[in-house]
């Protein structure tokens, strides 16, 4: 039986505009499973942006339950919500936020030593990563220095690094060419299924989308199942 990473359950979530109150999330519920991949669809503005940051605790939801791993995370504290993103979520942008002063392997050693490990043990797996997505001969070179492709393929290196229980990703080719996003899809695909995590992925693109386990549409605030 598999097991549920991440259940969301009658989430809400609202935002003040001047005087009116726009209501991005209604009771929208969702479960993702261990080494499942799904696509989240939806208009520009429908909030999928914002049900990404709420699942991945970085906004709290107005009412509803947030569960990760089967931990109601409404039951902690700020620092054991910062440990648990630490240890189970990786996440992936549209735009790949490296930092710009460090190199490639550096980018995906920080955040494992942040997390605790030993600076050996995080170049370890940053060399197994940089192999995984082919760019072990780029990783003395600073952001600058890649390609569009390659900075995202290191944004997803970095995204597993602490090896997560759940990737969440949001248009992570929206920035690429068709051909480049092509390549670095079909290689967070098969990064994605190679570690067995789960995974919510939003995209505009619906042939992507359809390359995914399932799809869910966000409309009107509510997740509805295609």
């Amino acid at each position: 039986m598999s097991k549920a990473v991440l259940e969301l359950q009658k989430l809400c979530r609202t935002f003040k505009q001047g005087t009116d109150t726009l209501h991005i999330l209604k009771e929208s519920d969702l479960i993702i499973n261990q080494g499942e991949i799904v696509a989240l669809v939806g208009p520009s503005g429908a909030g999928k942006s914002t049900l990404l940051q709420t699942a991945g605790l970085l906004e709290k939801p107005d009412t509803g339950t947030i569960r990760i791993g089967g931990t109601d995370t409404s039951k902690l504290s700020d620092k054991e919500l910062t440990r648990l993103r630490c240890n189970h979520l990786g996440f992936v942008y549209q735009y790949h936020h490296l930092l710009p002063e460090f190199s490639a392997s550096e980018n995906i050693v920080i955040p494992q030593m942040i997390n605790g490990k030993s600076k050996a043990e995080a170049n370890v797996r940053a060399q197994e990563l940089l192999e995984a997505v082919s760019l072990s001969k780029r990783d003395e070179h600073r952001p600058a220095e890649l390609s569009g492709g390659e900075q995202q393929r290191i944004a997803i290196a970095r995204a597993l690094a602490n090896k997560p229980k759940l990737l969440l990703a949001d248009e992570p080719t929206g920035n690429l060419d068709p051909v480049t996003s092509d390549h670095v899809f079909n290689l967070l695909l098969e990064e994605v299924r190679k570690e067995g995590l789960a995974a919510l992925i939003a995209t505009h693109n619906p042939t992507l989308a359809k390359r995914m386990d399932r799809v869910v549409k966000l409309e009107d605030g509510h997740l509805i199942e295609q």
